[in-house]
């Protein structure tokens, strides 16, 4: 009898230290327009918060423009594998699921997507080693434009990384913006028309425009591993701190612009050649912006102020397609 009491509080135990008992299931409600709208929806056991206290946690996520219209558990920073995301130097997954990369150039501007009621642009920094003909390429800053509003995050320039110091920079509407550090910590602007949580007490957020986009960020550096087997070269007085980042939108016209936004055009055919391991795509001088918060690309769709109406839109969150089983869903073939 004495074992079976031992028994029963070395179980109680583990189901308080996994969390089954003591966080209780959250429920999440869609207040933006679409199959899930004002419908109450029970989180997961596996992730049962849609902001756990545990920065390496899954979070809580219903995507209310899927017609499934059921909570999933998600990483909280960019998935560098999954659609929408663009890491590395700078390798991107396209909204219809294929790995591209686009080198651009160093220091200069590109616009990842252009839309009449959205512009999002890059800033590409660089190093080219002795004998290259291209610059090595990394994505350090991105620049929104929505409505009549501006909203840019960066990654300073660093020497010598460490983990311990936040490296990222924001503003609002021209003005330069401080987010106090620390796991959930908070930002609203005044409009509430974009919103900043931390999701790592250092070096990560997630950037949200209602109505428009979410947008996952990493700061990193080039690491010596980086270096070594790639052949980068970097110089001794550069980390070439840059951004992974991963979007997800709300709401894009048929006709979607830029780098990225391309892929997520219904009549879209990719350029890039099946079979190459690494698929390369041009587009410089239709893409490039004369800065980060400039729409004057050849290409460029957007309109300040929004003057085309939401209804002209394919309301899907494309970035949380589940390309794994072939099928992402809603009408959606992924490709690989």
């Amino acid at each position: 009898m004495k074992f079976f009491s031992i028994q029963c509080i070395v179980i109680t135990l583990l189901f308080i230290v996994s969390g089954v008992v003591s966080v209780p299931q959250q429920t999440v409600t869609c207040r933006n327009r679409g199959y899930c709208f004002l419908k109450k929806i029970t989180c997961p056991y596996e992730c049962p918060r849609v902001q756990p206290k545990d920065p390496k946690a899954k979070g809580c996520y219903l995507d209310c423009y899927s017609p499934k219209c059921e909570a999933v558990c998600r990483n909280r920073k960019p998935n560098c594998n999954g659609p929408g995301a663009a890491c590395y130097d700078p390798r991107f997954i396209g909204g219809d699921g294929i790995v591209f990369y686009f080198h651009g150039k160093s220091n200069e501007h590109f616009s990842l997507i252009s839309d009449p009621n959205l512009q999002i642009n890059a800033r590409f920094i660089g190093h080219r080693p002795e004998g290259r003909t291209r610059d090595y390429t990394w994505i350090q800053a991105l620049g929104m434009m929505f409505d009549s509003h501006t909203f840019t995050v960066e990654a300073k320039k660093v020497a010598k990384w460490d983990d311990e110091v936040d490296q990222l920079e924001f503003s609002y509407g021209g003005k330069a913006l401080v987010i106090p550090e620390g796991h959930l910590s908070e930002w609203k602007s005044p409009q509430q028309d974009v919103r900043v949580e931390r999701t790592s007490s250092k070096n990560s957020v997630t950037v949200t425009l209602p109505e428009f986009a979410e947008i996952s960020v990493n700061v990193v550096p080039v690491t010596a591993k980086d270096d070594k087997i790639h052949n980068y070269q970097i110089p001794s007085n550069d980390c070439f701190a840059h951004l992974e980042v991963q979007f997800r939108f709300f709401g894009l016209s048929p006709d979607v612009e830029g780098v990225l936004g391309r892929t997520y055009r219904p009549d879209f055919k990719n350029p890039a050649k099946p079979g190459v391991a690494m698929p390369v795509v041009g587009g410089e001088d239709k893409y490039r912006t004369k800065s980060l918060l400039s729409s004057d690309c050849s290409s460029c769709l957007f309109a300040p102020a929004g003057v085309v109406a939401k209804d002209n839109t394919l309301v899907m969150d494309y970035g949380t397609l589940d390309c794994s089983r072939g099928d992402g869903g809603s009408g959606i073939v992924c490709k690989k």
